[in-house]
């Protein structure tokens, strides 16, 4: 009678095993990429951050403009001399 009772116990502990586990590993997939998700959020909001500051100077800093274009597209003042490096190659 014993074994009977304790062969049940098994069978009621594996259903259980088989009923929950795959929600709980659905739910701990789901867990993770919501995780993910918000480091993300994160990294994005930082990025706007920049990007927003960036902005305020380019509309307000005359001298960062100037840097900018001159770092980005070469422009260069009126009379300026322009002098590109030259690439040394060893053999």
């Amino acid at each position: 009678m014993a074994k009977v009772g304790s062969l049940k116990l098994w069978l009621i502990l594996a259903a259980a095993v088989i009923i929950f586990l795959p929600p709980f590993a659905k739910y701990q997939e789901l867990k993770y990429k919501n995780k993910k998700l918000e480091e993300k959020i994160i990294a994005l909001k930082e990025e706007s951050r920049c990007l927003a500051e960036e902005k305020n100077k380019l509309e307000t800093d005359i001298n960062y403009v100037e840097k900018t274009a001159r770092e980005r597209i070469g422009v260069v003042r009126k009379g300026e001399i322009v002098i590109k490096g030259t690439q040394v190659r060893k053999k």
